[in-house]
């Protein structure tokens, strides 16, 4: 089974999706028949997951990858089924397995209209997502990549809000474009390739050999980035940014975040965001070293305005939903600092943040979905007081709060403060000129996080009932607690031992840094490079 497990894992959603709408065509199909079909497919995937961590995933060498399937795909150009996960990868798949079900459960019972549609769609997307963190061959990933964007601009454009049809198009629109300047660059590789080699290929340890071994060529005079590689670079650059999404690719995110259904925020934030970072530590460091060096600067900038702009516009938002997609601007400006600091600190600290937010802003998302669902609105002006009549709800969003701020003690604190060191002990020659001063204004992110979340508390929670239709409010269910409480547990333990995760991650992450850090001029590697 270990050598098809993630073959098994991508398709178990996918069978469940076809299950889904296979099972609303029967007669005797009731909403709530299906909807325990979703579930039941996407808590089976979750288990298989857990198949990952039972193998020797996180070691050796940046292409030592576990779990490896390798078979042609489309003989006529050298395309291959080649799927793998190492450390980078792991505990992506696993987030991904974990947010769907949860996110399936959130909308049992607030998705009424296309109801079979909906489930399938979010299966459909599980698969997508998992396809992408596991994909080997560019061609594959590329796939996965764009197949993501379908049941997710359906998700958006049936059952997000009022301005669903302008959010999703505008979303679809913007990481389209982005995916097809990283088609151009794929191409263009697999060209480069044959030319160098005698034939193309897609497959991304044959292309990584390649670069490193200096058979395809990419680094000029100097040990610099060609313009090719250059040219490269930002090809890929690009499309990972926006998926990010970083400043100032960033402007489709609120809109999405806002008209998609809580289950659609859901993924968009805890794992959608995540395939542009995964893709720039995956695919930029690991091919293009030289040009990501060289244009480090720039993305260490980016991410500077992206955290401080994220968050001073998270303050003034009237809508709670809106708070919280910007400050996704800023904290996934965090992780783009962290990975271009090119510490071990720094990217260790980048990737865990990359966790972090998922849990942490997906269960935010979970929570502004409930409290939806009770007023129809999320203006923060209407409400106020809500710790009297919901103190389970309070509970969880103080804690939830919290950890996306970065207390000590839970989740959101490792991953910045890593992210902080990294960038702080980065050297100049390889990053700006005085990292310290970027540390320092990165910092001042965590300082304006717990200004517009203690604000958003103190507003919605605490204080007099002010609206008569607050004071009867219901508080959480149990199913809603449920959906909460394996996301909290993260929170808590994620905060307090994270050497698990990191353990894991350690290797992988350590040879893609050496990768950027120490190639020589002729673009061979330094195995021993620190």
């Amino acid at each position: 089974m270990q050598n098809y497990l993630l073959t098994i894992l991508i398709l178990l959603p996918a069978v469940g999706a076809l299950a889904v709408a296979l099972h609303g065509l029967a007669p005797y199909a009731r909403p709530q028949h299906y909807r325990w079909v979703a579930l039941g497919f996407s808590v089976a995937t979750f288990l298989v997951s857990l198949l990952l961590l039972g193998g020797d995933v996180g070691g050796g060498s940046a292409n030592a990858f576990r779990f490896e399937q390798k078979a042609l795909w489309i003989g006529s150009v050298g395309a291959y089924y080649h799927l793998g996960v190492d450390g980078m990868s792991l505990w992506l798949v696993l987030l991904t397995t974990l947010l769907v079900p949860i996110s399936i459960l959130s909308s049992w019972h607030s998705i009424e209209k296309r109801g079979l549609a909906f489930f399938a769609s979010m299966l459909v997307l599980e698969a997508a997502m998992i396809g992408v963190f596991v994909a080997l061959d560019l061609l594959l990933f590329y796939l996965f990549f764009e197949a993501s964007l379908i049941p997710m601009f359906i998700l958006i454009g049936v059952w997000g809000g009022e301005r669903r049809l302008y959010a999703a198009i505008k979303f679809f629109i913007y990481t389209m474009v982005g995916s097809l300047l990283m088609l151009v660059g794929i191409i263009a590789l697999y060209f480069m390739h044959a030319e160098a080699a005698g034939f193309g290929t897609f497959d991304y340890v044959t292309l990584f050999d390649a670069i490193q071994s200096g058979k395809l060529s990419l680094v000029g005079e100097g040990g610099r980035a060609t313009q090719e590689q250059l040219l490269l670079f930002l090809a890929f650059a690009v499309a990972f940014s926006i998926k990010v999404p970083l400043f100032p690719f960033h402007t489709w995110l609120p809109d999405a975040h806002t008209e998609a259904p809580t289950a659609g925020s859901v993924i968009l934030a805890g794992v959608l965001l995540k395939m542009g970072t995964y893709g720039l530590m995956r695919f930029n460091f690991g091919l293009f070293p030289e040009a990501t060096r060289e244009m480090a600067w720039l993305f260490i900038i980016l991410a500077i305005i992206g955290i401080i702009y994220g968050a001073l516009v998270a303050m003034v938002q009237p809508d709670v939903k809106r708070l919280v997609a910007y400050s996704s601007v800023s904290h996934m400006g965090f992780v783009v600092l962290g990975m271009f600091s090119f510490t071990e600190q720094g990217m260790q600290g980048a990737l865990y943040q990359m966790l972090n937010h998922g849990v942490s802003t997906g269960a935010l998302f979970l929570l502004v979905g409930m409290i939806y669902e009770r007023r129809h609105t999320r203006m923060i002006s209407e409400f106020g007081g809500l710790s009297k009549p919901m103190p389970w709800f309070a509970t969880f969003l103080v804690i939830t709060s919290l950890s996306s701020v970065g207390l000590p003690l839970l989740n959101g604190f490792v991953g910045e403060f890593l992210i902080m060191l990294g960038m702080w002990s980065a050297s100049p020659e390889l990053t700006v000129g005085r990292p310290w001063v970027a540390t320092m204004l990165a910092a001042t992110g965590v300082i304006w996080a717990a200004v517009y979340m203690l604000w958003m508390l103190q507003r919605v929670l605490f204080g007099r009932v002010t609206n008569a239709h607050n004071r009867r409010l219901p508080d959480l269910n149990a199913r809603e607690i449920g959906l909460l409480l394996p996301l909290l547990a993260l929170m808590l333990y994620m905060g307090a031992y994270p050497r698990p995760f990191l353990s894991r991650s350690r290797n992988s992450v350590e040879q893609v840094r050496a990768r950027v850090v120490a190639p020589s001029s002729q673009g061979t590697f330094h195995a021993d490079a620190r």
